[in-house]
């Protein structure tokens, strides 16, 4: 899988916890590259048919690079009391106590925003240093499950995010996508949500 754009909502890291964020960093990006397709191959190859894909076996991967180098997978914060937001994907503690989120897109467009939603307020309130949202380019989004959530769709609210009156934190998009197509692979498997296939 290849990394095509990052776009920073904001950067307000001070320069004590600038060594945290790039190590964070370096850590989801590794676990970006380290998705394969088929299993067991050196690239991520999709099947180029429209909605033909599952999502999230996907970012499984991408997890278990992530828990194998100390990230611990989905952790539940509770954020304002009455609010349950879903747990974050994978979270990375640092030693001075720091933690920094990430969050891998196999939802709805709803489900990016609340994802988003979710990590602003964490900084905002001083439970997260920062935290990065993973979603497909427009080239992937047409193979993958119908209405997953995507970069064009998100991308017209980052300018909202961006009038947070945030002191300290990072906040960011990665856009993935595939390194080939070819009908010669098997489609990536699609699970059950309810009545959504994902």
């Amino acid at each position: 899988m290849k990394i095509i754009e990052t776009k920073v909502v904001f950067d307000k890291i001070s320069k004590k916890s600038r060594g945290n964020l790039d190590r964070a960093i370096n850590d989801i990006q590794s676990s970006i590259k380290a998705v394969v397709w088929p299993i067991g191959s050196r690239k991520f190859t999709i099947f180029p048919g429209k909605h033909a894909n599952g999502v999230k076996p996907i970012k499984k991967e991408s997890m278990n690079y992530l828990d194998k180098n100390g990230w611990v997978l989905e952790k539940r914060m509770s954020l304002v009391d009455g609010m349950r937001p879903g747990p974050i994907d994978a979270v990375k503690e640092f030693s001075d106590g720091k933690l920094f989120a990430m969050e891998w897109e196999t939802g709805n467009i709803s489900s990016s925003h609340r994802a988003l939603n979710k990590m602003a307020l964490a900084i905002f309130r001083k439970q997260l240093m920062g935290g990065v949202l993973v979603l497909p380019s427009q080239a992937l989004y047409p193979y993958l499950t119908d209405r997953i959530g995507n970069i064009k769709e998100i991308e017209p609210y980052i300018p909202l995010f961006q009038t947070l009156p945030i002191e300290e934190g990072f906040l960011s998009i990665i856009v993935i996508e595939h390194d080939d197509e070819s009908d010669q692979v098997s489609k990536i498997p699609k699970g059950t949500d309810g009545r959504a296939l994902k």
